[in-house]
């Protein structure tokens, strides 16, 4: 008998959280969505719907104890696609920013989906052996470049600090068969696609590697109607 899968998806906007969800219950996961609107039981898509703050970093690791409540297992793939930026409150001064916005941008972007990771790991260690585990983390360019733009600053933190110890996770737990990706999606040539993000595109992408053999890197950038692009 195959062995449950169950996917995670924390942060279930109605562009790529939905799409996402979508695709993984197409494939026969069992699916929960988080966001600030979950309401606890099951959703008109049959998806379990949770709660959570993630500018409250605290709220993350209950919701696996009630996904594997309410599924009898782990999540397989776990998918943060929360994010949050402010904007200067003088755009003249980047720095601007208070310190409260400023850490809260960080918790989102950064403190929730690793403790997000953590919970996954500790739910992959009850899996079975031969089940491909994963954790996707949705990322863009800004780990890559700076771009000199005041409202893109918490964000570009934000994943700049994810992408790294999304690499060296991806580096340590890869023998266990665990795998960890920033997913990068751009324009054919290579370019930022901003808040053009294509939602099918990632669904289709992210089952991809949660499949994946072990052929696309940690740094996942791809593109709609490609996959896998190195740029």
């Amino acid at each position: 008998m195959a062995a449950k899968q169950v996917a995670l998806i924390l942060g279930a906007g109605p562009r790529v959280g939905g799409a996402v969800a979508s695709k993984f219950a197409s494939l026969n996961y069992s699916v929960a969505v988080a966001s600030r609107k979950g309401t606890g039981s099951l959703d008109s898509n049959g998806h379990l719907s949770l709660q959570a703050d993630f500018s409250k970093p605290d709220t993350v690791a209950p919701l696996f104890e009630q996904v594997k409540a309410q599924f009898g297992a782990a999540p397989s793939v776990v998918v943060y696609n929360a994010a949050a930026l402010t904007p200067p409150s003088d755009p003249a001064n980047v720095l601007s920013i208070s310190q409260d916005s400023f850490v809260k941008d960080i918790n989102i972007n950064t403190v929730s989906p690793y403790v997000a990771a953590q919970e996954a790991v500790k739910g992959f260690a009850s899996l079975p052996e031969g089940l491909k585990k994963s954790f996707i983390y949705t990322g863009n360019i800004l780990n890559t470049v700076v771009f000199p733009v005041p409202v893109m600053l918490t964000l570009g933190v934000g994943k700049s600090a994810s992408a790294y110890w999304i690499g060296v996770a991806d580096a340590l737990h890869k023998d266990k068969g665990y795998r960890f990706f920033y997913a990068d999606e751009r324009y054919g040539d290579g370019k930022l696609k901003g808040q053009d993000l294509d939602g099918d595109a990632h669904a289709e992408f992210f089952a991809q590697l949660a499949s994946d053999s072990g052929s696309i890197p940690w740094h996942a950038t791809f593109a709609k109607d490609k996959g896998y692009v190195k740029w």
